[in-house]
């Protein structure tokens, strides 16, 4: 230390003795010399005090601290370590931030706030969990989380020791420890074994606390409750050991006291029926539960109490019987107290009153014999070597045996219940580790202290000297690890004392001896303990007494009474009432008194032997062990296990014995604390190096006392050591360890003086400097006000003379003006005359030459008139020429088309479309006739029924006429009228329903003989259809019979006119069908609109009991369905009308039924053919081959045509139906739908399909019979060179014309006009679409044009920038449709790949088959040419989006899509693919109708996503990948379900991929439910990986440098409290933080996740980090600062930015951190006076209350220049009204949960339109 530096100078400050407050302050007014007698003080009153100083008898006072360590954490902080120090501290933070925590080294200091606190939730265990303990403020969750750590980092047992004296908070601390294990290290099972272990604390409450005049819940028993623990550290069980039961307090308590809670709890509910036989009153009534005279404590309800501790019996696996029983027990014992024994007359004996009831209750509810009983409690038995001897007791006697008895059988009920207790706490797994909490009584003393006290004062004893070698050993250690030179501290060792109590020939020893004379008395021991330890240190004798003894404790000298020292040690109960007690009829109850080691006899032995003489009992050791050897004992057993443990020490001080909250006693408090050790933990470390700081802190703190070029240096470690040697000559003053400086007591407190005033001189510096600068601004300011004066006057003259100037100018100016005004005017006035005279003159000549060009121009029109006149007679006279001459030509042209007609009236194609035509109109009138039959049929109904009414009224009338007379004559003809009238009506409606039906007949029977002419007449087309196909055939067979047979040239020639004739014809018929196809076009074109008009609803209606029929609705037979068939479009266009506005008419079904009957017809008969062809090819010989080859190409080619025309019928009839189907549709929109429609519409949609299917299978019959057909016809053309060489010969040898040549030319013509015909409409048709095509691109390009053309001049009139900018964006606009155009061919491109792929295999195919017929072609050598067979090709359906697997591949889609696909492997692909691909499968499986599949599908689905949620339960990405699917998933079945809430954003072709067959509402919301369990995963992943990052990246990190001061930190931040192994905590920045949630986000916008639910967890997310700052905030002290609120506000800011760039402004997230937010402005405001409290009420309105006031409380200047919050301002926040309304507890809620919203989003993505990849390996799918 430095010369010149000497503490007690003027204007320190110093602690003096105080008689009333212990310390009190002081300031030295004068420097005091060394050898001075007197040191001269001011107390804080303004007092002056002289305080005589000496070397020996008065020391110098202790100094006290300076301000800015005054409220610290850590006791061992302080610079100076001493006894006012640490009270002045306790006092400050109990009092002023009401902090009830505060360490000491080791020790945690608990004061008794004696209000209930909310410190204690969830909440603030989650936020001490996993923390070091210097990191947060002092907590008994902090000591808890310490020996959690400990236990798992060092794998040894830990201990919490809870210590002090009644009143202090004992059994509070180690519930709230329990807890905190409770909840940090739950079970992972079933068994809740955490519940129980806290389950057991109401109980041991119930039957081992008490009411004492110092605490309303005294802890009356010490115990220790060991709690398990497994390899993972969670808790599998718990054991319980207690000590010392008080129990005495059941038959004894002092003035306002109670006895155990239980009595009273059940006196309080004696009520209630369950308790009724407990025959219970009042407790004033038991003499054991009104001792204390008051039965009562404030705020307590027992009843309540009562239910809470059968709960926790029922928790704990007690039966009711066996609580039942507990409480019988209980009741028994103030049952007991209240026998009244009555003393006889001589006075040595007693006896009890036959009638007394309590007895009666007492041996009821145990279940012994009255009589016994009674004889018992006044007599005892004598054993002696020779016999028994049965002895009367006197009534004082007697008493004392009772309340014995009932000390004892309370004390078994006690052991009794905690042993069930520790059975059910018991666990059959393996114990890893365990933690102890023991909850044992302070060190106590009273005006008279019994046998109790010195127990307890011996156990705090043994307690004592563990804990000083513990501090002892810690010390070592922390200076060992810093290679600090260690030197022997002296230390207070009690083991004296200890020899005193427990050693040989000791306390103990001596008590045991005397109890076991017979005749033994306290005062006799007394005597021996004088005699034997009157040397002893710790032994003293009174002056004023020979029955009492003191011992001078660590604590304090206590005077013990001995009376009753040898009644209490023996515990002396009766063997006879305990045998009665072990023959009760309850087994309980004779399970509580007997002993271990009693075995049962055998049952068999039921013959008693009994001595001649009766020998004693052998003697039981163990039961003649007296209390305080059993006490002993258990106490050894309890520092073994200490010992073995990491001890961690709680010490609880009560403030003032008036139990008042937030008061404090100095003197109390300080006794307390030299009896429980701190004061002796402040002395070990006051003998050392108290204050520790480490390199980095102590480099912050204080290096303003560095010069600038010692600040160069990287070496932290050698700049400290530099400075430290430089102000600090006394090296013995501090030492430099590894990683910290230690220094000795004071020497903080000198570089905190030296710090302050090189901040004070900097002050002063600049002060000067800013006064400088203040004045030479004010010389400034004056200099410029005299230069601005002058600056105004001059300005003033000047303007005067410029003023004048202006005058002058303005006379001149007025004159100039004024003569030059005159002379203009008159220069005007000659002006206007001129222009007059020349506008007159100018227009006498124009009107001349008007009147000339007038003359010429109606001349002209004239000759106009008159030339056009000429022209139009020439013109009609020529027209009219023209006319005759057509007129004569289109008579001519009339004739023949009217012969024509003549012939085509005999055509079939006619009848059939008349046929057809008056099918549906019959149809429909039918229809009518029905309907007009049904509405005759109501309308007679209602007649009859009005008649009937009008009947009735009328004998009504008539009856009540002839009571009434003449009064109700008018109203009887009104009547009668009204009567006529409506008769009339009737008859006109019988006579028009007749009518109309005589007309309905008459139409009727014309049409239906309309009918039958028509059948005959198509029957007869039919009959001559078929004899000229027969004629064919025969004329066929005899041409190929005649070959080789010669006719004569005259039957040749008759035969080819008659050939030739029938070709004339039938080209003549087929002529008369083209025109009778257009006339039957324009009547069907009829038909349909008259069809529209009509009010007929067309279609036929059937139910499902008529489904098979439809004889009812029309005079046509059944359809079947298997007959029927359509095509593809007519079905789509079906499904695109809807459901309402499809209708079916039967003539459709006819068509389609005949159509199917043609093909079929056609198929059979193509067959044939070939089948005939294939006979005569096989049995003909080479010879006959030619004509045979010619006969076949003719069939071949009249097959063809049939097929062409076929064909082309086919279109027809497709186009016919979806022009019938769209009228249809249009006349069933405007009529309301209805069941019957719906169901009508389904049968024909089915029929419609199943028509269609078979109509495909017709075609491909067709398809497969041509392509045998050119198979034949390539083999003919092989063959034919070998025919043509037979061909000369025949025709040398033959005539050249014969029947076989004409026929030949005759089909040859067909084939021809077929062909002609064929190739003419295809150019028609080429040249239709050609010029379609390019009128279309003309109007493109015309669109186009216009467009440029408005772009150029929208541009032409853009600004250059504009210009520019705009002609960027047409360019993004190009690019993005240039870039849509490249996708959608890249996509078409993909599916002509497919197309390609599948083809090339069929081609493959077919390679391989044509290989194979080449090598069976060149065995055989019979065969000239080699044949191919064609295949043929399906054509390819579009995809519909659906996708089909088979049942075996079910596992395999799952295991492909669900449980081994990783994110990544999808993430070049559409987002959500697994859940399209599973929607597709569940739209193939509602397709076809399989609803176990679909079942299936989803039920599987699920389980293998929880499933793989389960398996990757910390996976963010995988949550977050399944989380899309999963709400994807949910989306699709919303959008494709067919309600219309669903339906609005659809396209067509969506809605057409809509569920058809099954309602998935049920399985949506399990899918619903599912989502909210995979976001609730998601948050707690996401929690979980940032929570560690939160506090260091937003309370710890420097964002903004050199910003955030450092303060002495205490000695809770020792290396036991971290992590050495592992580096210590790790620590993260603010951008890590960002970084992380960025990359959170990133991921789920990959995934596809929808926006809103990105936005809600990210909201979600920044709740967590502001709750978890904010609690930290609220329970740090250093962290609550000037600059960490700057700090705090940045990184706020910080945050808020992040937000914004990823636009996630929307999602509510910056709103979460305003709590946090305000809290950083609330630590930056000022805070003094009454309208700055007012500012920060309104400012924090996020915040509660208790939240400000807390972080008002912990605001910490960082150095002395700031100022602390005053008390009166704090009370002023409190007491100011709020108008909030504030949560109860402090800290917030960090696992709350915003509730999830999943709004539905519908894809846009067209799922025919989705690709596969095939790395996915799903090849078993089948695109549908």
């Amino acid at each position: 230390m430095t010369s010149d530096y000497y503490p007690y100078s003027k204007y320190t400050r110093v602690w003096i003795p105080d008689p009333d407050h212990v310390w009190r302050a002081a300031e030295i007014v004068r420097d005091y010399k060394e050898g001075e007698p007197v040191l001269h003080l001011t107390l804080e009153d303004d007092t002056p005090l002289e305080y005589p100083v000496g070397p020996k008898s008065n020391p110098l006072p202790f100094l006290r601290n300076p301000d800015i360590l005054v409220g610290e954490n850590d006791l061992t902080a302080l610079s100076y370590l001493h006894e006012p120090a640490v009270l002045h501290n306790l006092k400050v933070r109990f009092l002023e931030p009401n902090h009830i925590y505060t360490y000491c080294g080791i020790v945690l200091v608990a004061i008794n706030p004696y209000e209930q606190l909310h410190i204690y939730g969830e909440e603030v265990i989650r936020a001490y969990s996993g923390q070091n303990m210097g990191d947060m403020d002092p907590h008994i969750f902090a000591v808890a989380e310490e020996a959690y750590k400990q236990m798992a980092r060092d794998e040894r047992n830990q201990s919490i020791i809870v210590s002090g004296e009644s009143g202090a908070g004992k059994t509070v601390s180690a519930k709230y420890a329990m807890r905190f294990f409770a909840t940090v290290g739950g079970s992972t099972s079933d068994t809740n074994v955490e519940e129980k272990v806290l389950a057991s604390s109401p109980i041991m409450e119930a039957i081992g606390n008490a009411k004492t005049t110092r605490n309303d819940n005294s802890s009356r028993f010490g115990k220790y409750i060991e709690i398990g623990f497994n390899r993972q550290y969670r808790i599998i069980g718990a054991n319980m050991r207690t000590y010392l039961l008080e129990k005495s307090r059941v038959v004894f308590q002092a003035e306002d006291e109670r006895n155990y809670h239980i009595f009273y709890q059940l006196c309080a509910s004696a009520s209630l029926p369950e308790y009724k036989d407990l025959c219970l009153a009042s407790a004033e009534d038991f003499t054991f539960t009104s001792m204390g005279e008051n039965i009562f404590i404030e705020g307590v309800n027992d009843a309540e109490d009562l239910e809470k501790t059968r709960e926790a019996f029922t928790l704990l696996g007690i039966k009711e019987g066996n609580q039942s029983s507990i409480f019988k027990v209980i009741a028994s014992i103030l049952h007991l107290g209240n026998i009244e024994i009555c003393s006889q007359r001589d006075g040595e004996s007693c006896h009890v009153l036959r009638d007394d009831l309590h007895l009666k209750h007492f041996c009821t509810l145990l279940g012994v014999e009255l009589k016994q009983m009674e004889h018992w409690l006044c007599h005892r038995k004598l054993v002696t070597a020779t016999e028994t001897y049965v002895k009367n007791m006197s009534t004082k006697q007697a008493e004392n045996a009772r309340d014995a008895l009932a000390k004892h059988i309370y004390a078994r009920m006690f052991d009794w219940i905690v042993e069930h207790i520790n059975k059910a706490l018991h666990t059959s797994s393996k114990q890893h580790s365990f933690i102890g909490v023991l909850d044992i009584y302070g060190f106590e003393t009273f005006e008279v202290n019994s046998f109790e006290q010195f127990c307890i004062n011996y156990a705090n004893e043994k307690l004592q000297q563990q804990f000083n070698s513990h501090v002892f050993k810690l010390e070592q250690e922390e200076y060992m690890k810093e290679q600090i030179p260690w030197t022997l501290i002296d230390f207070y060792d009690n083991q004296p004392c200890i020899d005193l109590i427990e050693a040989r020939l000791g306390i103990l020893d001596l008590l045991d001896e005397e109890c076991k004379v017979p005749k033994g008395t306290d005062e006799n021991w007394a005597q021996k303990l004088y005699k034997q330890h009157s040397v002893s240190a710790h032994f003293q004798k009174p002056r004023m007494s020979n029955v009492s003894f003191i011992i001078v404790h660590f604590a304090d000298k206590v005077e013990y009474q001995s009376e009753g020292f040898l009644e209490k040690n023996r515990d002396t109960v009766y063997g006879e009432q305990i045998n009665i007690l072990k023959a009760s009829e309850f087994q309980l109850v004779a399970d509580l008194f007997h002993d271990k080691d009693d075995v049962a006899p055998p049952k068999s032995s039921r013959v008693n032997v009994r001595p001649a003489k009766s020998t004693p009992k052998a003697p039981n050791k163990e039961h003649k062990k007296t209390v305080g050897h059993q006490f002993r004992s258990s106490l050894h057993l309890l520092m073994e296990t200490l010992n073995a443990t990491t001890p961690h020490y709680v010490r609880c001080i009560k403030p003032n014995d008036l139990k008042e909250p937030f008061m404090f006693d100095s003197r109390r408090a300080v006794q307390q604390l030299r009896a429980c050790g701190v004061l002796e933990t402040i002395r070990i470390s006051a003998a050392g190096y108290p204050s520790r700081w480490t390199y980095p802190d102590f480099f912050n703190r204080y290096r303003v006392l560095l010069k600038k070029s010692e600040m160069a240096s990287a070496d932290k470690k050698l700049v400290c050591r530099n400075l430290l040697e430089t102000l600090i000559k006394d090296h013995d003053m501090f030492q430099f360890g590894k990683t910290k400086i230690f220094f000795r007591a004071g020497q903080v407190a000198y570089l905190e003086k030296l710090r302050a005033d090189r901040f004070r001189s900097a002050c002063i510096k600049i002060q000067k400097t800013v006064r400088g600068w203040l004045q030479r601004v004010r010389y400034r300011k004056v200099r410029k006000m005299a230069v601005s004066l002058q600056r105004y006057g001059r300005g003033y003259l000047a303007r005067r003379h410029a003023d004048f100037l202006r005058q002058t100018r303005a006379a001149l100016l007025c004159q100039k003006q004024y003569r030059m005004v005159r002379d203009r005017r008159a220069y005007l006035r000659v002006r206007r005359a001129v222009v007059t005279i020349q506008a007159f003159t100018r227009g006498m000549f124009t009107r001349r030459i008007y009147q000339e060009f007038m003359l010429h121009h109606k001349a002209m029109l004239i000759q106009k008139v008159v030339r056009g006149w000429l022209q139009r007679r020439r013109f009609r006279r020529a027209r009219d020429a023209a006319i005759t001459i057509q007129c004569l030509f289109r008579r001519v042209r009339a004739r023949r088309r009217l012969k024509q007609l003549k012939v085509e009236a005999r055509s079939a194609e006619r009848l059939k479309s008349l046929n057809s035509g008056m099918e549906n109109k019959i149809v429909q009138l039918q229809r009518k006739m029905d309907d007009q039959s049904k509405e005759l049929r109501t309308h007679n109904e209602q007649l009859l029924q009005v008649n009937n009414k009008l009947q009735k009224q009328l004998e009504e009338v008539q009856s009540r006429q002839g009571g009434a007379g003449g009064a109700g004559g008018a109203q009887l003809s009104s009547l009668q009228e009204e009567l006529d009238r409506l008769r009339e009506e009737l008859q006109e409606a019988s006579a028009q329903r007749k009518r109309m039906e005589e007309e309905h007949g008459k139409e009727k029977t014309g049409l239906q003989l309309r009918v039958e002419e028509l059948e005959k007449e198509n029957a007869l087309l039919k009959s001559e259809k078929e004899e000229m196909n027969h004629r064919i055939l025969q004329l066929t067979k005899s041409s190929g019979d005649g070959v080789s047979r010669p006719e004569d040239s005259g039957s040749v020639s008759l035969m080819e006119t008659s050939l030739q004739a029938e070709l004339d014809a039938e080209r003549q018929r087929y002529q008369n069908l083209l025109k009778q196809k257009t006339t039957v076009e324009q009547r069907y074109d009829n038909l349909k609109e008259e069809l529209s008009m009509s009010k007929f609803q067309p279609g036929h209606r059937r139910n499902p009991s008529n489904q098979s029929s439809l004889e009812s609705d029309s005079n046509y037979t059944s359809i079947s369905t298997s007959e029927l068939g359509d095509t593809e479009d007519s079905i789509q266009l079906v499904e695109e009308m809807g459901l309402e506005k499809a209708a079916m008419d039967i003539s459709l079904f006819m068509k389609l039924q005949k159509r199917v009957r043609e093909l079929e017809q056609e198929r059979r008969r193509l067959q044939v053919n070939l089948d005939k062809m294939e006979e005569l090819a096989r049995s003909r010989g080479s010879e006959s081959r030619s004509s045979t080859s010619e006969q076949e190409t003719a069939d071949l080619a009249y097959n063809n045509l049939k097929r062409q025309e076929l064909e082309s019928e086919n279109k027809k009839l497709k186009k016919d139906l979806n022009e019938l189907r769209k009228s249809i549709s249009e006349r069933a929109s405007e009529n309301d739908s209805s069941k019957e429609l719906q169901d009508s519409y389904n049968l024909l949609l089915s029929q419609l399909r199943s028509a269609n299917e078979e109509l495909d299978g017709r075609k491909e019959e067709v398809l497969i019979l041509r392509t045998q057909i050119v198979s034949a016809a390539h083999i003919r053309e092989n063959n034919q060179p070998i025919q043509s060489s037979e061909a000369p010969e025949v025709s040398e040898d033959k005539e050249p014309l014969d029947s076989e040549e004409a026929l030949k030319a005759y089909h040859g013509l067909r084939e021809s006009k077929k062909l002609l015909e064929a190739q003419l409409q295809t150019q028609s048709r080429q040249h239709g679409d050609e010029l379609e095509a390019l009128h279309t691109q003309i109007e493109l390009l015309r669109d186009d044009i216009e467009k440029k053309q408005e772009i150029l001049s929208y541009t032409a009139s853009l600004s250059p920038e504009a210009r520019v900018e705009y002609s960027v964006q047409q360019e993004i606009t190009r690019l993005t449709n240039d870039n849509l155009d490249l996708k959608e061919l890249v996509e078409k491109l993909e599916k002509n790949e497919r197309k390609l792929k599948k083809q090339l295999r069929i081609y493959m195919k077919k390679v391989q088959e044509l290989e194979a017929s080449q090598a069976a072609a060149q065995t055989s050598r019979s065969r000239p040419a080699l044949s191919r067979q064609v295949t043929v090709q399906r054509k390819e359906k579009d995809f519909e989006g659906m996708l089909e697997y088979y049942k075996e591949d079910e596992a395999l889609l799952f295991k492909t899509l669900i449980t081994d696909i990783r994110p990544n492997t999808v993430s070049a692909t559409v987002p959500c693919l697994p859940a399209y691909i599973l929607f597709m499968c569940i739209r193939h499986a509602d397709y076809v109708n399989d609803d176990q599949k679909v079942e299936s599908l989803l039920t599987s689905t699920i389980n293998a996503i929880k499933k793989v949620l389960k398996k990757n339960n910390e996976d963010f990405e995988m949550t977050s990948f399944w989380l899309a699917n999963t709400s994807r998933l949910l989306h699709c079945l919303k959008q494709y379900s067919g309600d219309e809430a669903f339906m609005t954003q659809n396209t067509g072709k969506q809605n057409e991929h809509c569920l058809k067959n099954f309602d998935l509402a049920e399985y949506r919301q399990v899918l619903s439910d599912l989502s909210i369990q995979i976001y609730q995963q998601l948050i707690k992943v996401a929690e979980g990986i940032i929570q560690p990052m939160i506090v260091s990246a937003m309370l710890e990190s420097e964002s903004i440098p050199s910003l955030a001061g450092v303060k002495t930190m205490g000695y809770r931040n020792r290396s036991s409290s971290m992590d050495v192994d592992s580096g210590g905590p790790a620590t993260y920045t603010l951008q890590a933080l960002i970084r992380q949630l960025g990359q959170f986000h990133g991921t789920m916008r990959d995934h596809g996740l929808d926006p809103e639910i990105v936005g809600q967890v990210v909201r979600q997310l920044f709740h967590c980090v502001n709750a978890v700052t904010l609690n930290n905030l609220l329970l740090r002290k250093d962290v609550c600062s000037w600059s960490n609120g700057m700090q705090l506000r940045y990184n706020t800011s910080q945050m808020e930015e992040w937000l914004r760039a990823n636009n996630l402004s929307h999602s509510k997230a910056a709103e979460t951190l305003e709590p946090i937010i305000q809290a950083a402005q609330l630590l930056q405001v000022k805070k003094k006076t009454t309208q700055d409290a007012e500012a920060i009420c309104s400012l924090c309105s996020a915040l509660s209350t208790q939240q400000i006031v807390k972080i008002l409380n912990l605001y910490t200047p960082l150095n002395e220049f700031e100022e602390r919050v005053s008390v009166s301002f704090i009370r002023s926040i409190q007491t100011r009204p709020q108008q909030r309304h504030d949560p109860p507890q402090l800290l917030m809620d960090t696992k709350h949960m915003f509730p999830v919203l999943f709004p539905y989003t519908p894809s846009a993505l067209s799922l025919e339109t989705l690709h596969i990849p095939a790395s996915l390996g799903l090849d078993f799918l089948i695109r549908v």
